[in-house]
């Protein structure tokens, strides 16, 4: 087992220790300011707090998913999630599964009072079947007038495959201002796969799950899809699959993002992206992000006021 993690069992559903997980996000940069995550321009924006990102908490599903799955989590494993509640730095979560097939379980995280942090599906590929957010997705109402995302489209796909990679010390820029072996000194449950390549069964140092979105998301500026701003946004959703994983800690891959979804709220517009990442050679898809990127429409000063809620 490669976590020491503490797991219990209870009526068939498994369950870690309540964490507190750390905001590695307050200096975060976002079109040139703050973002959410930083407490003062989350508390202009109506929020108490800067969330913790939501990624952050597919941590503390790891160990669970390994305990029922073995190392075929990472190679070819899907966490598919809804964010329901945030969370700011000093609050507890517990992750919570419960198998429901050989193949699925349904997850869940909590406060210690109770309050849902997220849902979400697990489940080990290749044939995942529907998947939480593919569920979501397919309820989705048309989007209606957009005002920030009105020169987006569904198909619309990156300017150009951007080449990506995670080295240890690699500070992982304005989006993510810290390293994975920063990450490491806080993520809430360590496993030597992380950082030891004898002790990983792949003979190479893995990438944590929650860091999956940071190597999907960190160039993302290289899509050049054109989002009006300045704005501020938060992760709505966020599905990550592992199709030949696992990803490796310090090697090269390629990445190709399309819309593949438009829609809004009552606070926010929302577009849809699929990230697919590849081997070096664009040849062979190794995992994927499907990210619902929720953007604050009172973030943005030229939004017609009655258009507000």
């Amino acid at each position: 087992m490669s976590f020491n993690t503490p797991i219990t069992e209870q009526d068939g559903v498994f369950s870690g220790p309540f964490r507190a997980p750390a905001n590695m996000l307050i200096e975060q940069e976002y079109g040139g300011h703050k973002s959410i995550h930083d407490d003062a321009e989350a508390e202009r924006l109506g929020f108490k707090a800067g969330p913790i990102e939501g990624p952050t908490h597919f941590s503390q599903f790891d160990p669970l998913l390994v305990k029922l799955w073995g190392k075929d989590w990472f190679e070819r494993g899907c966490i598919s999630c809804h964010y329901k509640n945030m969370v700011v730095e000093g609050e507890e979560v517990q992750a919570l599964v419960k198998p429901v097939s050989d193949t699925r379980a349904d997850c869940w995280a909590v406060k210690p009072d109770g309050t849902p942090v997220l849902e979400a599906s697990a489940t080990l590929g290749p044939d995942h079947g529907e998947t939480l957010l593919e569920a979501r997705m397919a309820k989705l109402r048309p989007s209606g007038e957009l005002i920030i995302l009105s020169d987006l489209s569904v198909g619309m796909v990156g300017k150009q495959d951007e080449p990506i990679i995670m080295a240890p010390d690699q500070n992982m820029g304005a989006l993510y201002p810290f390293s994975l072996n920063e990450k490491l000194e806080k993520i809430t449950e360590r496993s030597a796969w992380y950082d030891d390549a004898e002790a990983s069964p792949w003979g190479k140092a893995i990438v944590p799950t929650e860091m999956i979105s940071v190597l999907a998301e960190y160039s993302n500026r290289m899509a050049g899809f054109p989002v009006k701003g300045p704005t501020i946004g938060l992760f709505a959703d966020l599905e990550i699959r592992y199709v030949n994983g696992p990803i490796f800690v310090g090697q090269p891959y390629l990445i190709r993002r399309e819309i593949v979804a438009l829609s809004q709220g009552r606070r926010t517009e929302n577009y849809w992206t699929r990230t697919r990442i590849f081997d070096e050679s664009g040849t062979t898809q190794m995992a994927e992000t499907l990210l619902n990127h929720g953007v604050l429409k009172h973030s943005y000063e030229a939004y017609p006021p009655e258009l507000l809620a």
